[in-house]
């Protein structure tokens, strides 16, 4: 379990990906939510929509899959998240698909 991506479910559909990158890696880089420098996100398409997100050392993985409530605030609606490990890491060059 030493890796650095972490897969979030749980933001709203209807968010562009553009803007739920910026949502996600604000809530993400803050350190009272357990987390730190980000390498990558990406936002993929759903049902349900899931992102993505390379932290720069799996340390700080660790601790966001440590946290027990992630709540995305967009507004005055409060999003519930699921973090879980993703298994593999990823390449630059890889293509997802959602």
């Amino acid at each position: 379990m030493a890796g650095r991506t972490v897969r979030v479910r749980g933001f709203p559909a209807e968010l562009p990906p553009d803007r739920g990158a910026d949502k996600l890696t604000i809530h993400f880089l803050r350190s009272r939510n357990g987390g730190g420098d980000i390498a990558d996100v990406r936002v993929l398409s759903g049902p349900p929509p899931c992102a993505l997100i390379v932290f720069e050392a799996p340390e700080v993985a660790q601790r966001i899959l440590k946290v027990k409530n992630h709540v995305l605030a967009i507004g005055r609606t409060l999003y519930p998240l699921e973090v879980t490990p993703h298994p593999t890491e990823l390449s630059p060059d890889e293509v997802l698909r959602g």
